[in-house]
């Protein structure tokens, strides 16, 4: 009786890193990105709001995200940069760059969630209003635009992670053009001395015509 094992190619098991590494591109790539804009685009967005007292009235206030904190803004620039950075390093630089890229949305995360209950920004704007320096905002409220910020710091910090575990998977910029550098240069061709053009098209090219 005959008893057939199954061995895996050599192929397969080679080629299961590199689908590892496309797929955890792809996704750090869309998170990173996505991330970084959705970031951007909540600190412009109105986090809080209430009122002041005013001669017997009330004045409503409002405060945008960068008006509590602009740390989930400079986060997410950085993070994006990192992002790109980790392309044109290799190594140690990456896994650097890498970690950076996390921290950049571990920042956002804990920012947003530290600004999401502020009301600094609005004591300030009341103390404008009323001319009074001790004056506070009342009937405070916040939006949900600090937990959205929160949410894309959470996509920049797996786009570091993912970074961390398979960037050494990942091309590189420099790749490339190192490659290109190892190649062997190719002979010049024999100018025809009979071909004035030829000759013309050696020199035009920084080579000898004569072959010497």
């Amino acid at each position: 009786m005959e008893y057939v094992t199954a061995v895996p190619h050599p192929r397969s098991e080679a080629a299961a890193p590199a689908r590892s590494g496309r797929r955890s591109l792809a996704v750090a790539l869309m998170c990173g990105a996505l991330g970084a804009a959705v970031a951007l685009l909540a600190t412009r967005q109105r986090w809080a709001e209430g009122t002041a007292s005013v001669a017997g009235g009330t004045f409503p206030l409002t405060a945008r995200g960068s008006d509590v904190t602009g740390i989930p803004a400079a986060l997410a620039i950085v993070g994006l940069a990192a992002l790109v950075a980790v392309f044109a390093v290799r190594r140690a630089g990456r896994f650097v760059v890498a970690a950076v890229l996390a921290l950049s949305g571990a920042g956002i995360v804990v920012a947003a969630l530290v600004g999401a209950s502020d009301s600094s920004a609005l004591d300030e704007k009341a103390a404008q209003t009323t001319g009074n320096t001790s004056a506070t905002v009342a009937a405070l409220s916040h939006t949900g635009w600090p937990y959205v910020a929160a949410a894309a710091g959470v996509l920049i910090l797996l786009a570091g992670l993912l970074a961390l575990r398979y960037g050494r998977l990942w091309p590189a910029m420099s790749g490339r053009y190192e490659r290109g550098a190892d190649r062997p240069r190719r002979k010049a061709r024999p100018v025809d001395p009979e071909r004035p053009e030829e000759i013309w098209k050696a020199l035009d090219r920084g080579e000898d015509p004569t072959g010497a």
